[in-house]
């Protein structure tokens, strides 16, 4: 079947300004700045596709799929029929940062399109595509296997069963707040007057802005105390290390120095001794409780626990300061 050619950028900005819709914005300000915006995406998207214009199979295509009696309804952005027979589907998105590649491959939206497409049209999505406008990137990977697919149906008969339940827990995103902050416990405070009397004798007294303020400036204080703490920490550690001293004294406390060191088993030297013994096994995954086990483990040979014995080795050192106070005929006079 013969393309059709796609319309020509006065067309497509006309039609843009025919179905342009000013209610949400806060002034006319914000809403022509919004308009200009929108129509520079949609100019530099049509100079960049216009040319390799391909029809797609289905556009804001409306689905409903029935996850284990749940029904789902959405509209997805995009979709197209490869050479290979296979679906492609592209979800355009207006968010300010690119998307990385774990986030394309995690995201649930793309998986639930998948499973409506492939109902829909009983063939396979070989492509997921996020396409991100402000910078006319396209970020794409293969559709998702079984395994994913199987996980996001099990999401949602979970969702749907929290739902049924009345459980809505709260979960914070770059939108929030929402139009209901009143009802969440991430906002409520902001609405609890802090007179209201309350329902119950056990119910806490109310928290002011003052606490908060209070807190936050406690916080500070600690982080700046701390910061100090380590300055002073590796200037006694430096002193104790250039002139060989294990402790340093105060008029009321002395503070010793000491070198730790963490002792255990490389596992390239371990399976060397075990795997001819037939008992690496013992300690797949090198399983350091394992280990300890197969140490004091009777059955295995005297020698063979000794040799593993003689493989510890340090693998790593921690310097430490320990406080205590002074006894009294060791005060300076």
């Amino acid at each position: 079947m013969k393309v059709p050619p796609p319309p020509i950028l006065e067309e497509l900005l006309r039609f843009y300004e025919e179905n342009w819709r000013s209610e949400g914005y806060e002034s006319p300000e914000e809403e022509a700045n919004y308009k200009a915006y929108g129509r520079k995406l949609l100019t530099a998207f049509w100079e960049i596709h216009g040319r390799d214009f391909q029809m797609p199979l289905a556009v804001e295509k409306l689905f409903y799929i029935d996850i284990g009696g749940v029904k789902l309804r959405g509209f997805i952005d995009r979709v197209d029929k490869m050479e290979s027979g296979a679906l492609s589907i592209v979800d355009y998105k207006t968010n300010k940062e690119l998307f990385t590649i774990d986030y394309l491959e995690k995201d649930l939206q793309l998986t639930l399109y998948q499973l409506a497409a492939e109902q829909l049209w009983q063939l396979p999505v070989a492509k997921l595509t996020l396409y991100h406008m402000r910078s006319n990137t396209p970020i794409s990977c293969p559709g998702r296997g079984q395994l994913q697919l199987n996980d996001a149906k099990e999401l949602v008969l979970d969702v749907a069963d929290k739902i049924n339940e009345q459980i809505f827990p709260a979960t914070e995103n770059d939108y929030c707040p929402c139009d209901f902050p009143e009802y969440c416990p991430y906002y409520r405070h902001l609405y609890i007057g802090e007179t209201a009397e309350t329902a119950l004798e056990e119910t806490p007294p109310p928290i002011s802005g003052e606490q908060v303020e209070r807190y936050v400036s406690i916080q500070a204080q600690i982080k700046a105390l701390q910061e100090e703490l380590e300055v002073l920490r590796q200037e006694i550690i430096d002193y104790c290390k250039a002139e060989e001293v294990n402790r340093v004294y105060g008029p009321e406390n002395q503070i010793t120095y000491q070198l730790a060191e963490m002792t255990g088993f490389n596992e390239d030297d371990v399976r060397a001794l075990l795997e001819p013994e037939n008992l690496w096994e013992r300690v797949i995954g090198f399983d350091q409780s394992r280990l300890k086990q197969l140490l004091n483990d009777e059955a295995v040979a005297r020698d063979i626990r000794d040799r593993i014995k003689s493989l510890r080795q340090v693998i790593s050192t921690s310097q430490r300061l320990l406080v205590k106070k002074r006894q009294d005929e060791d005060k300076e006079v």
